[in-house]
């Protein structure tokens, strides 16, 4: 039956999307994933398309779930902007349709999935991977993606101190004093790291900011900048040396710089140790490489549409 779609603004999604109800759904959706079976997820590598003349791209994600009844996609847009620009650098919307008759039902606005289910994601991962001793948090970013973060990582861990790093100081400083807890701003990559347990890589580089001569043995690393192929956040003895965890492997393998340029080996998705079919080596040093899956946005879009329509 076709019906006009439901759009939903930015302030409603938000306004629905809670990390308690995401976070099962997010966990349950990587383990369906890992155990790739056509018959309950369909799920291509992200469709990019260069905008050479603007520096950005042009991405799609789309999924289908058909046990749950998803059928989804993600349109988004990465451009690189100047700094101090008011301008976000990434911009999304999520489709939603009735995968019997392939209307839409629903159009929401993308950006706090996109950031809510990032920051899930990566809380997972540390969840799963986190060393014995979780004192210091780490964050190198100080944007959309350092603030969602921030928000699960302090949600879900107690953590002793908070550091924070950017490339331009007056971006920490002001990350730092709009979170409610306390932060300590940094003033080098270095010194931000030292001693850190977890440490999360939100930044727009495409050089390494972080090195593996920085990172204390046993630390676990969430990486989530770099999205593109020729793109990095982490050197080559961090990426060497550290177990290599992802969210997917042929997305790993076709747009984490940090992966193809180093050549290194990916240990294991995050969705196997979900399914009890690869181990979490909390003991030795993690990075866990996120680039994003569409059933990320997929489960995350049905959630608020699902707690939507319950308040019609």
């Amino acid at each position: 039956m076709s019906r006009q779609p439901v759009f939903l603004s930015d302030g409603v999604v938000a306004g629905l999307l809670r990390y308690e109800e995401l976070i099962p759904r997010l966990e349950e959706a990587l383990g369906k994933f890992s155990l790739r079976r056509s018959s309950e997820l369909l799920q291509p590598v992200r469709s990019v398309m260069p905008l050479q003349n603007h520096s950005g791209f042009l991405g799609l994600m789309p999924s289908y779930m058909p046990n749950e009844g998803i059928l989804c996609t993600k349109m988004l847009t990465f451009y690189r902007r100047e700094a101090g620009s008011s301008l976000p650098s990434t911009q999304a919307s999520v489709l939603l349709f009735d995968p019997e008759y392939g209307n839409v039902t629903a159009v929401m606005d993308g950006l706090d999935i996109t950031h809510k289910r990032t920051a899930a994601v990566s809380a997972i991962s540390a969840k799963l991977l986190k060393p014995a001793q979780l004192d210091i948090l780490c964050i190198l970013g100080s944007g959309h993606q350092a603030l969602s973060h921030y928000e699960v990582f302090t949600l879900l861990f107690s953590f002793k101190e908070v550091r924070v790093w950017s490339r331009r100081m007056e971006s920490a400083t002001r990350f730092a004093a709009s979170v409610k807890g306390p932060v300590t701003v940094c003033s080098s990559v270095k010194e931000a790291v030292n001693g850190a347990d977890v440490i999360i890589t939100v930044t727009s580089s495409s050089e390494p900011v972080l090195f593996g001569n920085w990172v204390k043995p046993g630390a676990h690393v969430a990486a989530v900048g770099a999205c593109r192929p020729n793109w990095r956040e982490l050197d080559d003895d961090l990426m060497r040396d550290a177990v290599i965890y992802v969210d997917s492997r042929e997305g790993a393998d076709t747009e984490s710089g940090d992966i193809i340029l180093s050549g290194a080996k990916v240990f294991a998705e995050i969705g196997e140790v979900i399914n009890g079919t690869a181990p979490a080596f909390c003991e030795k040093t993690t990075v866990f490489k996120s680039l994003g899956m569409g059933i990320q946005d997929a489960v995350s879009a049905k959630l608020v549409f699902d707690k939507w329509k319950s308040q019609q």
